[in-house]
């Protein structure tokens, strides 16, 4: 593998979605690939950095297990 490759879910020239699933975790997607099943579009496309900014304004509770997150009884 070239030393010059980039992953494309990490690749900044590409425009990303976020996702988000019933158990209120988020995802950036890349634009190009189809919406895996469970997820919804939560904002985008728009440019990776815009991205990463709105889950970190939009998730409160990183951790799966923490009191409040949708999904967990």
């Amino acid at each position: 593998m070239s030393q010059d490759y980039v992953n494309p879910f990490d690749d900044e020239q590409h425009r990303f979605s976020v996702l988000r699933n019933a158990r209120g975790q988020y995802s950036l997607w890349p634009e190009f690939a189809e919406l895996p099943a469970g997820w919804e579009s939560r904002f985008g496309p728009a440019a990776r950095a815009e991205c990463v900014e709105y889950v970190e304004r939009h998730w409160q509770a990183i951790n799966p297990f923490a009191p409040g997150v949708a999904g967990q009884a």
